[in-house]
């Protein structure tokens, strides 16, 4: 006589919710787990790419190099005092700087598109209803990003421009080297810059339940310590006046990012509250 082999209905049931659950889980994670050499090839694939829209970006700024490098290093010299220039002082430095400026603007243009490679990164360890936050996390980091170097060049740093050139004397004469001064103006754009990324982090994380207005509020005052920590970092001197400068429009950020916590956070249900 055959034997026939016992079947637990409740095994098979299980058996069952568990394959609807790992089929329901495989189609939010886009096909399961990645190894670590998939994770290695995916992180080389978006650097490639990356750096390939640098590229594209440092190739349309140099189309463009003598009137960036104008808009760049113009300013500067109307901020010196009367009848001051800009010198340099090693027969490679200015055509230097031109490279310079046109890897600096280049990664300004290529912005958005090394943005959306991050994006793509990060998206496979995301459920589905999670990654519907590309745009708007794309668009305000590229947004952020660029209203930062715009604050640092129309507003900030010309600000502790004049603050230094303030000290010449009938003596003593500011002529400050090209190198030096690109060399700070560079580091206020890209310090600026991931500063005002702050929103789009914000936006992300309280997306993700991380972070909420509240906690944020709470956690207000040491906000500010950082922040001026971060303004001393940035600016290149340690002067009170240059870290208002800068940890004043950070501040206003932080608020900034309370009211984007508070609208764009998980709400309550009423049986919750």
């Amino acid at each position: 006589m055959p034997v026939v082999p016992f079947k637990d209905p409740q095994s098979s049931k299980d058996s069952s919710a568990r394959d609807v659950s790992d089929s329901w889980f495989d189609d939010e994670s886009e096909g399961g787990k990645m190894s670590f050499l998939e994770h290695l090839d995916e992180f080389r694939k978006r650097i490639i790419r990356a750096l390939l829209s640098l590229c594209l970006g440092i190739g349309i700024s140099l189309f463009f190099i003598q009137d960036i490098y104008e808009f760049v290093m113009r300013p500067l010299q109307r901020l010196l005092p009367d009848g001051g220039k800009l010198i340099y002082t090693y027969p490679t430095e200015a055509f230097m700087l031109y490279l310079r400026i046109s890897i600096i603007a280049g990664l300004v243009i290529s912005a958005p598109l090394i943005f959306w490679q991050v994006w793509l990164f990060v998206a496979p360890a995301l459920y589905a209803k999670e990654r519907r936050y590309a745009i708007p996390f794309v668009f305000l980091s590229s947004v952020g990003f660029l209203a930062g170097a715009a604050f640092s060049h129309y507003v900030a740093f010309p600000l502790m421009w004049v603050f230094f050139g303030s000290f010449q004397t009938d003596f003593v004469t500011f002529m400050p080297r090209i190198e030096d001064a690109f060399g700070m103006y560079i580091r206020m754009i890209l310090g600026m810059g991931l500063v005002f990324q702050m929103p789009a982090l914000v936006f992300f994380l309280a997306r993700m339940g991380v972070v909420t207005a509240r906690w944020m509020m709470r956690q207000f005052k040491y906000a500010v310590l950082v922040i001026f920590i971060v303004a001393a970092v940035i600016t290149p001197s340690a002067d009170v006046a240059s870290q208002l400068i800068v940890g004043v429009p950070m501040i206003g950020l932080y608020i900034i990012s309370i009211a984007i916590a508070w609208m764009v956070g998980p709400k309550k249900r009423n049986s919750e509250l």
